[in-house]
């Protein structure tokens, strides 16, 4: 990688590269993301999330775009960011109802994903969203 970083997300996307976004590095939160190629071996800098966060969710979808959910910052993020990788540009997509961190998300058949319980400002949560 060309930043380490920990408290980051990995995602396979369907082109075969790896997206990691977001984490911490030395103690500095993230907002910038990276692709791995595994055909070449090699790391390139892609677009920046408008949000650093870190302990997120980041889940593929069947279009072959990135939703990053939740994470911290200095508080918990309530808001949502889509990663185009024809573009390699990030967009705000929404908010959820709670802002989490810790939590799971997991595309359902139907191509919605379904974000669960993790936890907000140290209350851990047990409901769930649909995005």
């Amino acid at each position: 990688m060309n930043i380490g970083r920990y408290a980051h997300s990995a995602s396979l996307l369907t082109n075969g590269k790896v997206l990691i976004a977001g984490g911490i590095h030395n103690g500095t939160r993230l907002n910038s993301a990276e692709l791995y190629d595994p055909s070449t071996r090699t790391w390139i800098v892609t677009g920046s999330m408008h949000n650093e966060r870190y302990d997120h969710t980041a889940s593929v979808l069947t279009n072959g775009k990135v939703l990053v959910t939740g994470g911290g910052i200095d508080k918990n993020l309530y808001n949502t960011e889509l990663y185009d990788p024809s573009t390699g540009i990030w967009t705000l997509t929404g908010k959820m109802n709670s802002g989490r961190i810790w939590h799971s998300a997991s595309v359902l058949k139907s191509g919605k994903v379904l974000v669960t319980g993790g936890s907000n400002h140290g209350i851990t949560l047990n409901t769930a969203e649909l995005y």
